[in-house]
Formats: structure tokens, sequence, C-alpha cells
């Protein structure tokens, strides 16, 4: 079942997805959550931060995996997703680093690492609430229009809007990278609960493609509404 929520402005989105997350914690204190990057999420990491700090939540017992990371780039890299969950949230919280789990992709063999995320994820007992966002060709992680839905973590080929799109994370000069590991929109799929936040006019197409709700695997994120248990936070689209 399908929850929609309009906000009228970027942080409205950010506090009630929060809020979602801050729950999920207070009832299950060692939830396994599935994290997102990107700009969408930003504000909802200040928030968690925030209720970290004044004691409200812990993440101390929190195991967290997250969608994707480019093939190529090292933890050191500035544009790397380990760089930026770090600077975002796990810096700034109670986490333990051996509880964080980030596809690495600079794996020795790339295949046999996207077999062993699906298989930490199910060792960990699945994922209880993963965030979500939507690329403007319907993307959700790294799945880019034509994926299956039956797909699992696997590697994949960036497509020349989505590679423009995140070129601003890269360092002047830097080349962006041409495939990343994510995590399949099976796994996704998998998940007991799913948060997408979408906020903005480049996600206005996008958005009332998801409300039509044609199911077609040339819209990846079409699959999300036939979760039994997804909330779509999205706004500034008028």
């Amino acid at each position: 079942m399908v929850k929609w929520i309009e906000v009228n402005t970027y942080e409205e989105m950010s506090r009630i997805g929060a809020e979602i997350f801050v729950k999920q914690l207070m009832n299950k204190p060692n939830s396994v959550l599935g994290l997102a990057t990107g700009g969408t999420p930003v504000g909802l990491y200040e928030i968690l931060v925030q209720q970290n700090k004044e004691g409200n939540i812990s993440f101390k017992d929190v195991v967290t995996f997250n969608l994707d990371e480019y093939v190529g780039l090292s933890q050191q890299s500035k544009a790397s997703y380990w760089t930026y969950m770090h600077e975002n949230l796990f810096n700034h919280v109670d986490i333990e680093e051996e509880h964080i789990h980030i596809p690495n992709g600079i794996a020795e063999d790339l295949i046999i690492e996207c077999k062993e995320y699906e298989q930490a994820i199910e060792s960990a007992g699945g994922i209880d609430l993963q965030l979500l966002g939507i690329g403007v060709n319907g993307h959700i992680g790294f799945n880019e229009p034509g994926t299956s839905f039956n797909s699992l973590t696997h590697v994949v080929e960036l497509t020349e809007s989505t590679r423009t799109e995140n070129a601003i994370y890269f360092e002047e000069g830097e080349e962006v990278s041409t495939h990343a590991l994510t995590m399949g929109i099976q796994s996704i799929m998998n998940a007991k609960e799913l948060v997408l936040l979408a906020f903005g006019e480049r996600k206005l197409d996008a958005m009332k493609k998801l409300q039509e709700g044609v199911i077609d695997e040339q819209f990846p994120a079409s699959q999300l509404i036939t979760h039994p248990n997804i909330t779509i936070i999205y706004g500034g689209t008028k």
C-alpha cells in the first residue's frame, strides 16, 4: 500500500521522513537500515544527527546497508559514498564502524562483492526500513531504465544522464565513474518498509509518472508502488 504525503518545503519533507526513522529506532533499537545518498536525504540525516545528540535515538545497535557505490573509487575519494555517509551521518552519531556496510567499488572481484553484499543483508535479517531517492529518469539506487525487476545487487553501467547529474560531486578534472555497484530492484523490494523522498522541479516528471501507476521496467521506480508498505514524501513540484 502506498502512502502519499505532499509537502510544501524541503524542510517539511526531511522532518516527516526523519520522524519515520526516529520511530523505527525507538521501536527497534537494533534496526537494519537501508540508506541512500545524494542531495535529497541531507536534511533528514541532519535531523537524525540532532536526535542522536539529544539522546532521543541511538545508533549503537543499528546495522546499515547503503544502496550503492561507484566502481573504482576508494573510501578516501571525496566523491565516494563512503565519504558522503561519514560526513553526513556516521561521523556524528554513535554507530559502530563494523555495523556499516557500503559496497566496495575497488573489490578485486566485483561479482563476488555483489553476491557477498546480498548475503550480508540476508545474514543481518533483511532491511527493516529502506530510504530511497528517485532519479530524473526514474532510477532507484543506480538501477537504470531497463533493469530487471528481479535484479539483486549487481554491477551497472551508468547512463550519460546519470553521470552528468552526478558530476558535481567529483573533483574538477576527476573522471565521473562509468560503473557502479547497486542493490537490485528486488533487493530494495525485499525491505520490510520503504520511504521515498523527492523534492523540486527536476523531479516533477518522474513523480507524475510514478503517480500514473504504470508498472514498467523502463521506469524502475514504478515497481515501488507494488510494495506493501511504502511512504512517498514529495513536493516542490508544482
